[in-house]
């Protein structure tokens, strides 16, 4: 079960993403975390960057999605600024909405990648539903309150992952 929580890409943050390289593999849609993935806890709206981005992914054949814990204030003026879609309150790591995107979309999962900052999440839903996932560093060190249990668990999986020789913090790998 360990091998649940390994993912496998590992970037910086997600401007450090190769997503040229993504579409050659054959991606075709990317589900984005919101919080401390795209932007910090504390922001109310997109930045020029990740704007920007959205739209060299788009330009790029694929779909980004915006998928969030969070509520539909919260995602909504992210969806709206990034001109993406999304889904709120998803229940990550459960499957439902996993499923319900490949359903919509009519994407398997070999061709969606999810890219987020907590490993019980994004790593554990992705791997879950078989799909790539990609983990990157945290934009802020300030968290919502109900994450902090899940931060408290990652630094044990860390270890256990790192004993194990299957991740280390801050050795980044696609």
């Amino acid at each position: 079960m360990i091998d649940k929580f390994v993912p496998d890409m590992y970037a910086q943050s997600i401007y450090r993403v190769n997503y040229k390289k993504l579409a050659s593999l054959g991606i075709k849609c990317i589900i984005f975390d919101l919080d401390n993935t795209i932007a910090s806890v504390d922001q109310d709206k997109p930045s020029k960057e990740a704007i920007d981005l959205m739209f060299e992914i788009k330009e790029l054949g694929m779909r980004p999605v915006l998928m969030s814990n969070s509520g539909r204030k919260r995602v909504e003026p992210f969806r709206n600024g990034l001109e993406i879609d999304s889904c709120a309150s998803a229940g990550k790591p459960g499957q439902r909405n996993y499923n319900k995107i490949k359903e919509i979309y009519k994407f398997s999962s070999e061709q969606i990648e999810c890219v987020g900052d907590q490993f019980l999440k994004v790593v554990l839903g992705a791997n879950i539903a078989g799909m790539t996932s990609i983990l990157v560093n945290k934009i802020s060190k300030k968290d919502r309150f109900v994450t902090l249990f899940n931060r408290f668990l990652e630094k044990i999986i860390i270890l256990i992952l790192g004993s194990r020789d299957l991740f280390k913090k801050g050795k980044y790998y696609d």
